[in-house]
Protein backbone atom coordinates (compact mmCIF):
# COMPACT_ATOMS: atom_id res chain seq x y z
CA UNK A 1 0.00 0.00 0.00
CA UNK A 2 1.05 3.43 -0.59
CA UNK A 3 2.27 5.71 2.17
CA UNK A 4 1.60 9.15 0.52
CA UNK A 5 -1.56 10.38 -0.61
CA UNK A 6 -3.72 14.11 -1.69
CA UNK A 7 -5.94 13.27 1.49
CA UNK A 8 -6.50 10.63 4.18
CA UNK A 9 -10.29 10.13 5.40
CA UNK A 10 -10.70 9.19 8.94
CA UNK A 11 -13.94 7.59 8.78
CA UNK A 12 -15.20 4.98 6.61
CA UNK A 13 -18.87 5.57 6.85
CA UNK A 14 -21.37 7.48 4.24
CA UNK A 15 -19.78 10.32 5.20
CA UNK A 16 -16.06 10.13 4.46
CA UNK A 17 -16.84 7.93 1.86
CA UNK A 18 -18.93 10.70 -0.21
CA UNK A 19 -16.26 12.69 0.37
CA UNK A 20 -13.53 10.29 -1.04
CA UNK A 21 -15.56 10.17 -4.10
CA UNK A 22 -15.99 13.40 -4.35
CA UNK A 23 -12.00 13.76 -4.69
CA UNK A 24 -11.42 10.91 -6.32
CA UNK A 25 -13.88 12.27 -9.28
CA UNK A 26 -11.41 15.45 -9.27
CA UNK A 27 -8.22 13.75 -9.30
CA UNK A 28 -7.10 13.31 -6.09
CA UNK A 29 -5.66 10.67 -4.32
CA UNK A 30 -7.57 9.25 -1.40
CA UNK A 31 -7.03 6.81 1.46
CA UNK A 32 -9.98 5.91 3.75
CA UNK A 33 -9.03 4.57 7.11
CA UNK A 34 -11.72 3.16 9.48
CA UNK A 35 -11.68 2.19 12.97
CA UNK A 36 -13.79 -1.02 12.09
CA UNK A 37 -15.88 -2.42 9.00
CA UNK A 38 -16.77 0.09 5.93
CA UNK A 39 -20.15 1.08 6.39
CA UNK A 40 -20.94 -0.88 9.48
CA UNK A 41 -21.96 2.14 12.03
CA UNK A 42 -24.74 4.68 11.78
CA UNK A 43 -24.45 3.95 7.95
CA UNK A 44 -26.03 0.10 7.87
CA UNK A 45 -28.32 1.30 11.30
CA UNK A 46 -30.24 4.63 9.19
CA UNK A 47 -33.64 4.20 7.59
CA UNK A 48 -32.34 6.43 4.52
CA UNK A 49 -34.81 9.42 4.78
CA UNK A 50 -34.35 12.24 2.51
CA UNK A 51 -36.39 14.35 5.00
CA UNK A 52 -35.37 18.77 3.63
CA UNK A 53 -38.83 19.20 4.68
CA UNK A 54 -40.09 17.23 7.35
CA UNK A 55 -36.60 17.02 9.56
CA UNK A 56 -35.86 21.10 8.83
CA UNK A 57 -38.84 23.13 9.63
CA UNK A 58 -37.28 26.10 10.20
CA UNK A 59 -35.64 28.46 7.63
CA UNK A 60 -31.83 29.23 7.72
CA UNK A 61 -28.32 27.53 6.40
CA UNK A 62 -29.76 24.01 7.53
CA UNK A 63 -32.73 24.09 5.23
CA UNK A 64 -30.69 25.27 2.06
CA UNK A 65 -28.17 22.99 2.55
CA UNK A 66 -30.49 20.06 3.12
CA UNK A 67 -32.78 20.54 0.18
CA UNK A 68 -29.38 21.47 -2.26
CA UNK A 69 -28.94 17.94 -0.95
CA UNK A 70 -31.81 16.42 -1.77
CA UNK A 71 -32.03 17.89 -5.03
CA UNK A 72 -28.93 15.83 -6.06
CA UNK A 73 -30.31 12.50 -5.18
CA UNK A 74 -32.09 11.50 -8.73
CA UNK A 75 -28.40 11.94 -11.01
CA UNK A 76 -26.09 10.46 -8.17
CA UNK A 77 -29.00 7.73 -8.38
CA UNK A 78 -28.21 7.28 -12.02
CA UNK A 79 -24.13 7.55 -12.12
CA UNK A 80 -23.92 5.19 -8.99
CA UNK A 81 -25.85 3.14 -10.97
CA UNK A 82 -23.96 3.80 -13.92
CA UNK A 83 -20.31 3.57 -12.10
CA UNK A 84 -20.67 0.66 -10.14
CA UNK A 85 -24.09 -1.11 -10.57
CA UNK A 86 -25.64 -0.37 -7.11
CA UNK A 87 -29.19 0.49 -7.12
CA UNK A 88 -29.83 2.97 -4.02
CA UNK A 89 -33.47 2.36 -3.86
CA UNK A 90 -33.86 5.73 -4.23
CA UNK A 91 -37.90 5.99 -3.65
CA UNK A 92 -39.51 9.91 -4.44
CA UNK A 93 -43.54 9.29 -3.27
CA UNK A 94 -42.97 11.93 -0.39
CA UNK A 95 -43.47 12.13 3.25
CA UNK A 96 -46.11 13.17 5.55
CA UNK A 97 -45.39 14.28 8.48
CA UNK A 98 -49.01 13.88 10.99
CA UNK A 99 -50.70 16.10 13.33
CA UNK A 100 -52.46 14.56 16.41
CA UNK A 101 -53.44 17.78 18.01
CA UNK A 102 -54.68 21.39 17.31
CA UNK A 103 -51.41 22.90 18.10
CA UNK A 104 -49.50 20.75 15.91
CA UNK A 105 -52.23 21.44 13.00
CA UNK A 106 -51.24 24.90 13.50
CA UNK A 107 -47.62 24.71 13.75
CA UNK A 108 -47.26 22.65 10.55
CA UNK A 109 -49.60 24.68 8.72
CA UNK A 110 -46.88 27.54 9.35
CA UNK A 111 -44.08 25.35 8.58
CA UNK A 112 -46.32 24.86 4.99
CA UNK A 113 -46.62 28.66 4.95
CA UNK A 114 -42.56 29.25 5.35
CA UNK A 115 -41.56 26.46 3.05
CA UNK A 116 -43.84 27.59 0.09
CA UNK A 117 -42.40 30.90 0.66
CA UNK A 118 -38.95 29.60 -0.75
CA UNK A 119 -41.02 27.84 -3.23
CA UNK A 120 -41.14 24.53 -2.15
CA UNK A 121 -44.09 22.40 -2.43
CA UNK A 122 -45.60 21.58 0.74
CA UNK A 123 -49.11 20.70 0.74
CA UNK A 124 -51.59 20.28 3.90
CA UNK A 125 -53.87 17.62 4.14
CA UNK A 126 -57.18 16.64 5.95
CA UNK A 127 -58.38 14.20 7.92
CA UNK A 128 -60.74 13.41 5.31
CA UNK A 129 -57.23 14.07 2.53
CA UNK A 130 -55.28 11.25 4.30
CA UNK A 131 -57.87 8.45 4.95
CA UNK A 132 -57.87 8.60 1.13
CA UNK A 133 -54.17 8.33 0.49
CA UNK A 134 -53.17 6.63 3.30
CA UNK A 135 -56.66 4.69 4.53
CA UNK A 136 -54.41 2.35 6.98
CA UNK A 137 -53.19 5.10 9.07
CA UNK A 138 -54.88 5.53 12.86
CA UNK A 139 -58.05 8.14 13.62
CA UNK A 140 -55.88 9.73 15.82
CA UNK A 141 -54.04 11.60 12.77
CA UNK A 142 -56.49 14.93 12.20
CA UNK A 143 -54.18 16.45 9.49
CA UNK A 144 -50.99 16.41 7.98
CA UNK A 145 -48.11 18.26 5.94
CA UNK A 146 -47.42 16.14 2.84
CA UNK A 147 -43.88 16.74 1.26
CA UNK A 148 -44.10 15.19 -1.96
CA UNK A 149 -39.63 16.09 -3.13
CA UNK A 150 -39.36 14.48 0.30
CA UNK A 151 -38.34 10.28 -0.28
CA UNK A 152 -35.56 7.92 0.42
CA UNK A 153 -33.10 5.71 0.02
CA UNK A 154 -31.48 2.39 1.29
CA UNK A 155 -28.49 3.77 3.61
CA UNK A 156 -26.54 1.09 3.39
CA UNK A 157 -26.47 0.24 -0.54
CA UNK A 158 -25.96 4.83 -0.75
CA UNK A 159 -22.70 4.33 1.11
CA UNK A 160 -21.78 0.95 -0.28
CA UNK A 161 -22.43 3.19 -3.85
CA UNK A 162 -20.13 5.26 -2.50
CA UNK A 163 -17.18 3.20 -1.75
CA UNK A 164 -17.52 1.12 -4.82
CA UNK A 165 -17.29 4.11 -6.47
CA UNK A 166 -14.35 5.29 -4.88
CA UNK A 167 -12.18 2.32 -5.08
CA UNK A 168 -13.22 1.71 -8.76
CA UNK A 169 -11.20 5.19 -8.86
CA UNK A 170 -8.43 4.10 -7.40
CA UNK A 171 -9.33 4.96 -3.49
CA UNK A 172 -7.23 2.89 -1.20
CA UNK A 173 -9.27 1.56 1.89
CA UNK A 174 -7.69 0.66 5.23
CA UNK A 175 -10.46 -0.94 7.79
CA UNK A 176 -10.03 -2.53 11.21
CA UNK A 177 -7.53 0.49 11.97
CA UNK A 178 -7.26 3.17 14.85
CA UNK A 179 -5.88 6.53 13.82
CA UNK A 180 -4.01 7.38 17.11
CA UNK A 181 -3.32 10.96 16.06
CA UNK A 182 -2.40 13.80 13.68
CA UNK A 183 0.93 14.06 11.91
CA UNK A 184 1.49 18.24 12.14
CA UNK A 185 4.67 20.30 11.64
CA UNK A 186 4.68 24.03 11.47
CA UNK A 187 0.56 24.45 11.86
CA UNK A 188 0.24 22.17 8.57
CA UNK A 189 -0.90 18.85 8.98
CA UNK A 190 1.42 15.83 7.06
CA UNK A 191 -0.74 12.71 7.67
CA UNK A 192 -1.96 10.21 10.36
CA UNK A 193 -0.55 7.84 12.78
CA UNK A 194 -2.09 4.52 12.44
CA UNK A 195 -1.78 1.39 13.53
CA UNK A 196 0.25 0.45 10.80
CA UNK A 197 2.21 3.06 10.42
CA UNK A 198 2.31 6.49 9.58
CA UNK A 199 0.47 7.64 6.30
CA UNK A 200 1.36 10.99 5.02
CA UNK A 201 -1.06 13.74 2.74
CA UNK A 202 -1.64 17.54 2.22
CA UNK A 203 -5.05 17.04 3.75
CA UNK A 204 -6.92 15.20 6.20
CA UNK A 205 -10.47 14.84 6.88
CA UNK A 206 -11.81 13.50 10.01
CA UNK A 207 -15.06 12.34 9.19
CA UNK A 208 -15.95 9.62 11.87
CA UNK A 209 -19.37 10.45 13.00
CA UNK A 210 -20.05 10.16 16.82
CA UNK A 211 -16.61 8.65 17.12
CA UNK A 212 -14.90 12.35 15.93
CA UNK A 213 -14.56 13.91 19.05
CA UNK A 214 -11.82 11.37 20.27
CA UNK A 215 -9.49 12.46 17.69
CA UNK A 216 -10.43 16.17 18.04
CA UNK A 217 -9.94 15.96 21.44
CA UNK A 218 -6.43 15.42 21.33
CA UNK A 219 -5.81 18.93 19.32
CA UNK A 220 -7.84 20.66 21.72
CA UNK A 221 -10.73 21.23 19.73
CA UNK A 222 -14.30 20.66 21.58
CA UNK A 223 -17.20 21.22 19.46
CA UNK A 224 -19.81 20.10 22.40
CA UNK A 225 -20.79 17.33 20.00
CA UNK A 226 -21.98 14.18 21.38
CA UNK A 227 -23.44 10.75 20.32
CA UNK A 228 -27.37 9.66 20.26
CA UNK A 229 -28.34 5.87 20.62
CA UNK A 230 -31.40 5.34 18.40
CA UNK A 231 -33.20 1.66 18.06
CA UNK A 232 -34.99 0.70 15.31
CA UNK A 233 -37.19 -2.08 14.06
CA UNK A 234 -38.33 -3.55 11.13
CA UNK A 235 -41.16 -6.09 10.04
CA UNK A 236 -42.38 -7.54 6.88
CA UNK A 237 -46.40 -7.52 5.73
CA UNK A 238 -47.59 -9.49 2.83
CA UNK A 239 -49.68 -6.48 1.48
CA UNK A 240 -48.33 -2.55 1.23
CA UNK A 241 -49.67 -1.26 4.28
CA UNK A 242 -48.84 2.61 3.41
CA UNK A 243 -47.02 4.10 0.12
CA UNK A 244 -45.43 7.13 1.80
CA UNK A 245 -43.07 7.74 4.33
CA UNK A 246 -45.26 8.60 8.16
CA UNK A 247 -42.85 11.26 9.92
CA UNK A 248 -44.67 11.71 13.55
CA UNK A 249 -43.48 13.42 16.73
CA UNK A 250 -42.86 9.98 18.16
CA UNK A 251 -41.62 7.92 15.41
CA UNK A 252 -40.89 7.70 11.80
CA UNK A 253 -42.45 4.31 10.01
CA UNK A 254 -40.70 3.67 6.35
CA UNK A 255 -42.00 1.89 3.88
CA UNK A 256 -39.43 0.03 1.64
CA UNK A 257 -39.38 -2.75 -1.11
CA UNK A 258 -40.68 -6.17 -0.67
CA UNK A 259 -42.96 -5.38 2.31
CA UNK A 260 -40.42 -4.42 4.44
CA UNK A 261 -41.27 -1.88 7.25
CA UNK A 262 -38.50 0.17 8.72
CA UNK A 263 -39.82 1.97 11.87
CA UNK A 264 -37.30 4.67 14.50
CA UNK A 265 -36.10 5.60 16.85
CA UNK A 266 -35.34 6.31 19.92
CA UNK A 267 -33.03 9.04 21.28
CA UNK A 268 -30.86 8.30 24.09
CA UNK A 269 -27.94 10.96 24.45
CA UNK A 270 -24.46 10.48 25.94
CA UNK A 271 -23.52 6.87 24.82
CA UNK A 272 -22.11 4.83 22.86
CA UNK A 273 -23.71 1.32 23.71
CA UNK A 274 -25.13 -0.17 21.21
CA UNK A 275 -27.08 -2.78 22.64
CA UNK A 276 -30.64 -2.75 21.59
CA UNK A 277 -32.68 -3.04 24.51
CA UNK A 278 -36.70 -4.62 25.33
CA UNK A 279 -37.67 -0.99 26.74
CA UNK A 280 -36.66 1.11 23.33
CA UNK A 281 -38.38 -1.62 20.65
CA UNK A 282 -41.37 -1.98 23.12
CA UNK A 283 -41.93 1.83 23.09
CA UNK A 284 -41.55 2.22 19.39
CA UNK A 285 -43.82 -0.67 18.93
CA UNK A 286 -46.45 0.79 21.02
CA UNK A 287 -46.36 4.47 19.40
CA UNK A 288 -45.95 2.89 15.58
CA UNK A 289 -49.12 0.85 16.26
CA UNK A 290 -51.12 3.47 17.36
CA UNK A 291 -50.21 5.18 14.48
CA UNK A 292 -50.68 1.97 11.63
CA UNK A 293 -52.63 0.15 13.95
CA UNK A 294 -51.96 -2.98 11.24
CA UNK A 295 -48.75 -3.31 12.37
CA UNK A 296 -49.51 -5.97 14.69
CA UNK A 297 -50.01 -8.73 12.23
CA UNK A 298 -46.76 -7.96 10.60
CA UNK A 299 -43.80 -10.28 10.66
CA UNK A 300 -41.36 -9.54 12.72
CA UNK A 301 -37.69 -9.22 11.12
CA UNK A 302 -35.20 -7.88 12.94
CA UNK A 303 -34.17 -4.78 15.34
CA UNK A 304 -30.86 -2.93 15.47
CA UNK A 305 -29.04 0.65 17.13
CA UNK A 306 -26.98 2.83 15.72
CA UNK A 307 -24.80 6.17 17.26
CA UNK A 308 -25.63 9.48 15.71
CA UNK A 309 -23.37 12.78 16.10
CA UNK A 310 -25.31 15.32 17.46
CA UNK A 311 -24.48 19.06 18.23
CA UNK A 312 -25.32 21.58 20.60
CA UNK A 313 -27.21 23.70 17.72
CA UNK A 314 -28.28 21.54 15.84
CA UNK A 315 -25.55 21.88 13.01
CA UNK A 316 -23.05 19.97 11.35
CA UNK A 317 -19.74 20.95 11.63
CA UNK A 318 -18.28 21.31 7.99
CA UNK A 319 -15.29 23.23 7.47
CA UNK A 320 -11.55 23.89 7.97
CA UNK A 321 -9.51 23.64 11.49
CA UNK A 322 -9.21 27.22 12.53
CA UNK A 323 -5.27 26.97 13.02
CA UNK A 324 -4.01 23.61 11.65
CA UNK A 325 -3.88 23.95 7.65
CA UNK A 326 -5.17 20.81 5.45
CA UNK A 327 -7.10 19.52 8.74
CA UNK A 328 -10.54 19.24 7.93
CA UNK A 329 -13.85 18.01 10.00
CA UNK A 330 -17.63 16.66 8.41
CA UNK A 331 -19.42 15.59 11.64
CA UNK A 332 -22.48 15.86 13.80
CA UNK A 333 -25.04 15.00 10.77
CA UNK A 334 -27.22 13.63 13.63
CA UNK A 335 -30.66 12.30 11.36
CA UNK A 336 -29.33 13.66 8.69
CA UNK A 337 -26.28 12.01 7.39
CA UNK A 338 -27.82 10.28 4.85
CA UNK A 339 -29.67 13.14 3.36
CA UNK A 340 -26.39 15.51 3.77
CA UNK A 341 -24.10 12.56 2.06
CA UNK A 342 -23.89 14.33 -1.85
CA UNK A 343 -23.79 17.58 -0.66
CA UNK A 344 -21.24 17.24 1.98
CA UNK A 345 -18.55 15.22 -0.50
CA UNK A 346 -18.86 18.23 -2.56
CA UNK A 347 -18.25 21.14 -0.27
CA UNK A 348 -15.56 19.36 1.69
CA UNK A 349 -13.43 19.24 -1.98
CA UNK A 350 -14.32 22.42 -2.45
CA UNK A 351 -12.69 23.21 0.57
CA UNK A 352 -9.62 21.53 -0.05
CA UNK A 353 -9.54 22.65 -3.51
CA UNK A 354 -9.78 26.58 -1.83
CA UNK A 355 -12.92 27.39 -4.26
CA UNK A 356 -15.21 30.02 -2.92
CA UNK A 357 -17.97 28.52 -0.95
CA UNK A 358 -21.21 30.94 -0.30
CA UNK A 359 -21.23 32.98 2.99
CA UNK A 360 -23.80 30.62 4.55
CA UNK A 361 -21.48 28.40 4.69
CA UNK A 362 -19.88 29.60 7.68
CA UNK A 363 -22.73 28.71 9.73
CA UNK A 364 -20.96 25.19 9.85
CA UNK A 365 -17.62 26.55 10.26
CA UNK A 366 -15.45 25.09 13.48
CA UNK A 367 -15.75 28.14 15.34
CA UNK A 368 -18.74 28.49 17.35
CA UNK A 369 -19.07 32.03 17.84
CA UNK A 370 -19.28 32.53 13.89
CA UNK A 371 -21.44 29.94 13.03
CA UNK A 372 -24.27 31.04 16.50
CA UNK A 373 -24.06 34.85 14.86
CA UNK A 374 -24.82 33.69 11.02
CA UNK A 375 -27.45 30.95 12.69
CA UNK A 376 -29.41 33.55 14.62
CA UNK A 377 -28.96 36.40 11.70
CA UNK A 378 -30.81 34.28 9.87
CA UNK A 379 -33.51 33.18 11.92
Amino acid sequence: MKKHYDTIVVGGGIIGNSIAYSLLKRGQSVLVIEKGEINRKASSAAAGMLAAQAEVTEAGPLFDLARKSRNMFPSLNEELMERTGVDIELIQKGMLTTAYTNDKVQELKEVIDFQRSLGEEAVWLTREDIQQVEPNLSEKVIGGMYAPRDGQVSAFKLASGFARGASALGGDYLEFTDVHGLLIEEGRVRGVQALQGEFYSENVVIAGGAWSTFLLKQLDVNLGMYPVKGECFSVITALPLITKTIFAEDCYIVPKREGRILVGATMVPHTFDEKVTADGVSWLLERAISILPALKEAEWERAWAGIRPQTTDGLPYLGVHPTISGLFVATGHYRNGVLLSPITGEVIADMIEQKELPFAMQAFSLDLQTRRGLYEASN
